[in-house]
């Protein structure tokens, strides 16, 4: 199931593999499980993780060869694509290294972790001192699963938001994070569009993580990003991710 999971933010071919479980079906199981189930679930699916990531210092709940699911069939999955228990390497640049490094960032900013997944940039928001942090993912267990890695980490979790952000008017967050957001098209004119509009309503600071995917250095926002950072990948990440050898941090800075 790895190999497919990671192809799909480049192909966006797990469509297909999970045709056998309709889309009500996922909705119906995801919106139903109570928060006991799915965190029982997310514990005997996947594995604490540390050690092997760009963010030593975060614990994480992941896929690892050693769970059932690193090898299972995909249609046995009985929830939405779990793009929350893989830490992206745009993720890691962003949410973590970068963050940890330069804490002044976040310290006593409201921060929007926007498709947050497994919740590593909202880790490293609060671990920096944030005032508020909010983690948006439309996946209710990436909610769930965001909550259980903020406790493995000794912290309060954040304000968890289902909802498709993007489809409403912007909040008022001073920092706007993306980690890995930028594999598809269509997705990244969207995010364009009201990232644009968060600015330019509220000013916000709009930081992006990304490793180099085709979808995002192809895309017309690539001409407005500054970068900050760049770190090399581990080479697990690099196996995983499909010979991606770096990750880097940018701030977005449009011609308003």
């Amino acid at each position: 199931m790895l190999g497919l999971l990671t192809s799909q933010r480049l192909t966006r071919c797990v469509k297909a593999c999970f045709k056998s479980v309709t889309q009500t079906e996922k909705c119906f199981s995801n919106s139903c499980q109570s928060d006991e189930h799915l965190r029982r679930f997310i514990s005997e699916n996947t594995e604490i993780v540390t050690g092997q990531s760009l963010t030593p210092d975060i614990k994480l709940r992941l896929f690892t060869s050693s769970c059932r699911f690193w090898f299972e069939r995909p249609e046995l999955w009985p929830f939405d694509d779990p793009y929350w228990a893989i830490y992206w390497p745009g993720g890691q640049a962003l949410s973590s290294r970068y963050l940890l490094d330069n804490p002044a960032v976040c310290r006593g900013n409201t921060v929007l972790d926007l498709g947050s997944g497994c919740g590593a940039s909202a880790i490293a928001a609060k671990l920096c001192g944030a005032a508020h942090v909010v983690a948006n993912d439309i996946d209710p267990v990436a909610a769930v699963a965001t909550r259980m890695n903020c406790e493995l980490n000794g912290l309060e979790p954040p304000v968890c938001v289902t909802d498709n952000m993007i489809d409403a008017e912007p909040e008022g967050f001073n920092l706007i994070l993306l980690g890995d957001m930028f594999y598809d098209e269509a997705l990244a004119t969207t995010l364009h569009s009201w990232l644009n509009r968060c600015i330019k309503t509220h000013s916000s600071q709009v930081l992006i993580g990304d490793p180099g995917r085709a979808q995002f250095e192809g895309h017309g926002i690539r001409r407005l990003l500054h970068q900050l950072a760049q770190f090399e990948l581990a080479e697990s990440v690099r196996e995983e991710n499909y010979g991606l050898t770096s990750s880097s941090v940018w701030c977005y800075k449009p011609e308003l």
